[in-house]
This record gives structure tokens, sequence and C-alpha cells, in this order.
């Protein structure tokens, strides 16, 4: 309910922006209403006007009927539509659209509605679906306290409002002086005019102190958007209320009574703001003093005189000023003897209200420290937040705030702030602030009185109560819980504060189911078996959420990818172990060594329970078998390398290792990847004889040293080897030997077409010379003989006619190149059969 109460008010918000903008831009031409038309916009409610309607007329003329606007809003108001859909259940936020979540299922509560919107309701309506409705929703939404619900029309700006109104009595009650801009200006003009250089520099260092204070409150006035105009209104009669009390302990209720007392409606711009500004001093006045007392008659008195108040013709047109007096004097008397009444826990300050309006003073301590935030950016504290933060100590006697309290509901609310902005150094100082809590001791008394905050959450169809500590331990567990069982989603881009966030569970506790299936907070300690599991139990949900999200996408982008969904997969799956294991891994190790091996297990089983019907269907290294068996075996190859380097880096025993069952890629694609390699003989086999028929071995060049035909021949063995090393699939000497054979009988068929075209060495020689056409015989003196010539045979003719010189060098080098390479494969085939040995 806090988060649905924060998004209506956010939506009259951002409705009141769009509102002003096109009443005020000049795309409206007349204003009219029954006794006219207007030209001021103070007096409208834009609460009650339909921006459909409005921006209908901006479409059509420019022409607004004030009365039908209103009356159309009515109309509308069954839900708060800013869009046509049919399920009239959307809307945008212009202001944050990334935290604006899904809208309310109802209307924007009326302006003056005396039940309005519980703006920090109990969370027995959400903690126990929050799982579901934060997976439903998207939002990241955060668990409430559980502080008891507020009975009046109470909401964030009137708790926002009030708040700052408290800040400022605190400081003038303690002596603290913050004149407001106007007044700095006046008190400069004095000086000036005084002429009095002296008095002026003795003044200086005080004027200096004072004009520090009175600009940090402006900066206070600015963040938490309280106008110039209502800023001075207040200060006046809340200094005016100080001068005429200077002793005694300042409260709420003192503060707004003193307000009725002193403002009146020509304070006010216009009767608008007026009617908001006492609605909301009503509602403080019957929060604070009917929740307090338990008395029937002092409840009806109370309700009673808040009704005088709110009514506009009683109170400001029929009661006289003694009359008005009459009722805000006769409501102090109910404060002061509540305000009397003993305290519980004999603490120094204490009083009655500390206990009896807890829920209040909590909610308006919260709305003081989320006014530390930067307006123009809010995921950081703006440069005097610690300066801020000593005035905002001022309001501790007040509200029943100790240290202890103090760092609890600062760490909250930099929490809250860090959900909703993602801001890392808002985490961080939540870490500090919530350790900090758990290494403060304070005395029994104010243990105590902490453990009397009692907030309420709904577990398991049963009412929780919790103290306040408990609450916000309990609800920032909740959160983490949830994030962390889908952490590869929420913090992959950001991994520092993954690091934060179980640095927080580790401070607050991780979430756990108590033996009666209540909720408990279970210390975060590597030594304790049951935080080992709860994070293995999150590494589970995890993985698995990651790999249903994967496998959700897959299909389609394998489409833009143009590969098999398989082999998609497997490429995602593989970025997931890697993020796995040097994101989160150096993480989570401290707490759960096997937090790695878990991952990867079940990143493989789930792989594989895919993979297993397509491996059944694998015919042929082909087609799409060739995309997904690669793809399949390298995140094979890939998880075993993560899983065995998992067991040595934590020095795992050998019983914890599990059965790692691999897909059975080489088995299935042994096979045929031997029938690719022979299939590849006889194409090489053509194309080596269609190179060699197209050669004429004539140089083209005196640098060309073998023929064009070999390169050719190469180049296609190139990428046959290319291709079968391609398929990136595991090989063994099978394999290696057909590809060699394959090889050399390509080779081989290449030489023995070379060799066809030479001739014998001693058709080479040239016929002897007729003048030595004798023959040499062994004796000398027998009579040599003559050398009879022998005809060519035609073959033989042509081959010589065609073994140039040129040729016939280009062929002996072509000869040489081919010998060796088959050399260079035979060694390096036997080189492979020696490793494998």
């Amino acid at each position: 309910m806090d988060q649905q109460a924060a998004l209506v008010n956010h939506y009259r918000c951002d409705r009141r922006k769009l509102l002003e903008f096109l009443l005020s831009s000049g795309l409206i031409k007349e204003l009219r209403t029954p006794s006219g038309p207007i030209n001021s916009l103070s007096n409208l409610d834009f609460d009650s006007i339909s921006a459909d309607y409005i921006i209908h007329c901006v479409e059509s003329g420019g022409v607004v009927d004030v009365t039908e606007a209103t009356c159309k809003y009515s109309d509308e108001s069954a839900y708060p539509v800013t869009i046509h859909s049919q399920t009239r259940s959307s809307y945008f936020l212009v202001s944050d659209p990334e935290s604006a979540g899904s809208p309310p299922r109802r209307a924007p509560p009326p302006l003056y509605a005396k039940q309005a919107v519980d703006a920090s309701c109990s969370s027995t309506q959400v903690d126990s679906v929050f799982v579901e409705k934060a997976a439903a929703s998207g939002d990241d939404c955060v668990p409430s306290l559980g502080l008891p619900s507020l009975k009046t029309g109470l909401s964030d700006d009137d708790l926002r409002e009030s708040a700052y109104e408290l800040l400022l009595a605190s400081m003038f009650f303690s002596g603290v002086e913050a004149n407001s801009v106007e007044d700095r200006r006046k008190e400069k003009t004095s000086k000036f005019l005084s002429g009095l250089k002296s008095k002026r520099d003795k003044m200086q260092p005080q004027s200096q102190f004072v004009g520090r204070k009175s600009e940090l409150m402006d900066t206070v006035r600015v963040q938490m958007q309280i106008s110039e105009a209502m800023d001075a209104c207040t200060r006046r009669n809340l200094m005016q209320l100080a001068a005429r009390k200077m002793s005694g302990q300042i409260d709420l209720t003192h503060i707004a009574l003193g307000l009725l007392n002193g403002t009146f409606k020509s304070d006010f711009p216009n009767e608008r703001s007026y009617m908001q500004w006492k609605s909301r001093q009503a509602n403080i006045l019957e929060e604070l003093l009917c929740y307090a007392t338990d008395t029937t008659t002092e409840h009806l008195t109370i309700r009673n005189y808040v009704a005088k108040i709110r009514d506009e013709k009683e109170w400001d047109t029929m009661m006289s000023a003694s009359e008005r007096v009459a009722v805000v004097a006769s409501i102090r008397q109910v404060a002061v003897k509540l305000s009397s009444l003993p305290t519980q826990f004999g603490i120094q300050g204490e009083t009655f209200y500390w206990t009896a309006i807890y829920h209040v003073n909590i909610r308006l301590y919260q709305k003081l420290l989320f006014g530390l935030f930067d307006v123009l950016d809010e995921d950081q504290l703006i440069e005097e937040a610690d300066e801020v933060l000593q005035l905002i100590k001022l309001t501790w006697s007040t509200l029943g705030v100790t240290e202890k309290m103090h760092d609890a509901l600062y760490g909250w609310v930099l929490f809250q702030q860090f959900v909703r902005t993602g801001g890392s150094v808002l985490l961080e100082n939540a870490v500090l602030h919530l350790q900090k809590v758990l290494s403060t001791e304070e005395d029994d008394g104010k243990e105590q009185y902490m453990n009397s905050l009692v907030c309420t959450k709904h577990c398991n169809s049963s009412h929780l109560k919790l103290h306040l500590l408990q609450s916000i331990f309990i609800s920032i567990s909740m959160w983490c819980d949830y994030k962390l069982q889908d952490y590869h989603s929420h913090f992959s881009q950001k991994p520092c504060n993954f690091r934060m966030i179980i640095s927080l569970v580790s401070a607050v506790g991780v979430l756990a189911s108590g033996e009666s299936g209540d909720l408990k907070l279970m210390k975060l300690n590597a030594s304790d078996a049951n935080a080992s599991r709860k994070l293995k139990s999150y590494v589970e949900k995890s993985t698995e959420a990651a790999f249903r999200k994967v496998a959700s996408k897959v299909d389609f982008e394998s489409k833009i990818e143009r590969i098999h969904p398989l082999a998609q997969l497997a490429k995602e799956l593989k970025l997931i172990a890697e993020t796995e294991f040097n994101v989160f891994n150096p993480v989570l190790r401290c707490w759960c060594p096997e937090s790695v091996i878990t991952s990867v297990v079940l990143l493989h089983q789930c792989y594989g329970e895919r993979l297993k019907p397509f491996l059944k269907g694998v015919s042929s290294v082909s087609g799409d078998a060739r995309s997904v068996l690669p793809a399949a075996y390298m995140l094979d190859q890939y998880l075993t390398k993560l899983y065995t380097s998992a067991l040595e880096a934590n020095k795992m025993p050998n019983s914890f290792n599990q059965d790692f069952e691999h897909y059975q890629i080489e088995e299935i694609a042994k096979p045929f990847i031997l029938d690719w390699v022979i299939s590849q003989h006889s194409h090489i086999l053509e194309w080596t004889g269609h190179a060699f028929d197209i050669e004429d071995w004539e140089p083209l060049s005196y640098h060309q040293r073998q023929a064009a035909s070999i390169v050719e021949v190469f180049r296609i063995i190139e990428e046959t080897v290319d291709q079968l090393f391609g398929f990136n699939l595991p090989m063994d000497i099978t394999h290696l030997q057909a590809l060699l054979s394959v090889i050399f009988h390509s080779l081989d068929a290449y030489l023995m077409k070379m060799l066809n075209q030479l001739v014998e060495k001693n058709h080479l020689y040239p016929s002897a010379p007729p003048i030595t056409r004798y023959a040499e015989t062994v004796i000398p003196m027998i009579k040599r003989s003559l050398v009879v010539g022998t005809l060519l045979d035609e073959n033989v003719a042509c081959k010589l006619n065609e073994l140039t010189i040129p040729k016939l060098c280009i062929r002996l080098n072509t000869l040489q190149v081919s010998v060796s390479f088959n050399l260079l494969w035979a060694n390096m085939t036997f080189f492979y059969i020696a490793l494998q040995a």
C-alpha cells in the first residue's frame, strides 16, 4: 500500500503539472464559467478537472468550459486515465517513468476527503505476496515497514510540509536563528544605511553564523518543495510562538495550534492553498490526539473541534476570532493533559508522545531525511548534507529519535532511495549506517523503548508483530531476497552493486522461515551450513531464471543471426557462465565456495536436455549440425574447464566431485567427419586434374619458380584443411591419417601427370656431331665403330618439342615443391601421433 499510495501522489503531481502547462501555454484561448470568462488560474482546482477534456479542447479550438471539465472528471474518476487503452489500467509518469510501475487500481482520492489515501499503511496486505507482485509488475518496490496506519487524510505532501514546520520550530525553540531571504535583505539594507562600521564589524561573526544557517534552511526549503510565501508565513508565526514560550519541550500539537492561531486566510495566494493548509493542520491534530487518547469523551471532543476547523463556512465566516481562540484553547487543554502523562522508560527528555504517536513521528523523520537528496539529481546527497543533518537532529527530542534509531532510519531511507534511483553511493552509505546500528550499544531504557515501536507484517495468513529494527531489517532482506533470486538479471550491468547487496545481506541477515513458518533473519556466516545452503539456492534460482530468459528469446535472435537456436543458446549460456565466474563468484565464494560449480552443472544439464533430441537426428556434418555441434562442443569444454578450475581454486575434496556427463559430441561426429574427409578425395582429384590440364608451363616472368597449377592444387588442399579444422569438432589420428592420405594421393596424381609429360634422360642428350661419330671401345687398338643414329618415337619427339629449358625448369621446381610438401604433412602427422601417445 505504501508503494501504491506513493504512485497515486506521484500521478497527481504530474497531472497538475500537465494541466498547468496546457492552461498557461497559450494553447487555451478562453476559460469559461457560469459567471463568465476568467483570466486567472489561481482559483482552479486542478484535481477535479479532466485532463482528457482539456487536451480535446486544445485540439478542437482552445475554449474550455470549467463546469464541463469538472463533470467529465467525475465521469472518468473510476480510473486515472491519461491514454486511450482498452484495459484502462495504464498511464505514464513524466518525472520518473522507470520507477512508475503499474498503475493503482482505483481513482485518486478527492482533495478534502476525510478518509484519504493512507500514505504509509500497514504491510499486512503487501508482504505476503511481495515477490509475486514485484515479479508481475516489474517494479523495484520495497516492502513497507508495517507502521500503524494513518487514520486521517494525511498524504505524503502533508507529511513533508509538517516535517518542515517541525524543523523550523525546533530551530527557533533551540535558539538557532534562521531568517528568511527577505529578512536577510532587510538586515543588510539596515546595516548599510546605519553607517556604523565599528558596530557592523563586531556583529560580523554572528551575522556570518546566522547567514549560514539561513542559507542552509533555504536549501532545505527548496529540497522539501516549500514556497517562499508559505515559508515566510510559517517562519513569522513560529518565531512569535517561540518568543511567547521559551521554556519547556516543543511538541507537534503545540506547533499546529500555534500556526492555527497566527495564520489567516489572507496569508495565502488563493483559497485553495488555504483550504489545503487548514485541512492538513486539522488532520495533524486529529491524528496526534485521537490516536494518543483512549477515552471516548476526549475522542468526541477532538473530532468535534477538528470538524469545526475543517468547515470553511463555520471557521472562517460564522465563528468570531474569540470563538476560534476558544476552540484552539480547548484542544490545547487536551494536548497539555496528554503531554503531562507519565513516561514508560525513564529516558532523558522522553515524553508521552514518543510512544503514543510513534507512527507519525517516524514518518515525519523519514520526510526530513528524504530532504537530503538532491532534487535535481536524486541519486546524490546535497553538498550540505552533513550540516543539514545537524539541524535535523534538533527534532530528536520532539520525535523521540535516539542515535541508534537515527542510524536505522537513515539507512532505511538511503536504501529506499537507492531502490528508486540505482545510485551505488546511496547503497554504500546505507550499508555503513546499518552496520553502525549493529555495533551501537544503548542503555536498557532506550533498547526497551525501541522494542516498543511495533510494526505489523503479514506472514502465512497471520499478523507478525515486530519492533522497528526487526521490521527494517526484514523489509530490506525481503527486497534483497527477491533480487538475489535473479541476480544475473539485476546486477550484471552494475556488478559493484552486487557486492554491496551481499554486504547488506550480511549486515541485516538472510531471510528464512522459522519452524512455525514465520519470518526470521539468519546471519550470513561462512561457517554456517544453513547460510551456505541459502546462498546456493540463490545461485540455482538465478541460474535457472537466466537460462529461461535466454531460452525464451533465442528463437528470435537466431533468426537475426541466421544460425540454429541451439547454437545461439550455447553462445548465450557461455556468456552467463563467464559472468558467473568473473563477476559473481569472487563475491559469493566467501560464503558459498561451490557457487560456480552449482551454476556450471545446472547450465550444462539444462542445455543437455535440449540438445539430446537434436543429437538423435544428426546424420551428417552439414546444415544445422555444422553450427550446433561445434557450439555444443565448445560450451561443453568451457563449462568443464570452469568446473575443474573451481574445484582446484577452492581445494574441494575428491568426494565433492560430481559426475559431469559430457554431450558425446566426439562419438557422434567422428564417423561423419571421416566420411566427409573421404568424400573430399574425388573432389580434390577432379580439381587437380583440371588445374594440370590448363597449365602451359611457360613462365610469365623471370621470377616465377613453379607452375601456377601446383599453387592452385595447394590452395584446394588448404581450403579442405581449413574446412576440416573449421568444424571445431574433436578429431583423432584416424581423421589426420585420412587427411594425409587424401593430400598424398592428390599430389601423387599431379606428379604422375607431370612425369607422363617427361622423357627418358638419354633422349635429352643431343646427337653426336658427324666428325666424332665413332663409338669408344674398350681395347684402344681396335678400330672404332661408327655411331648408328636412331629415329625417335613420334610421342617422344612431341614431348621433346614441349620441353624447352624454361618449361623444364618450371617442372623441376614444381616437382621439388610437391615432394617437400608431402614430406611436411607426413612429419606433422607423425608429430601429432607422438603427442597423442
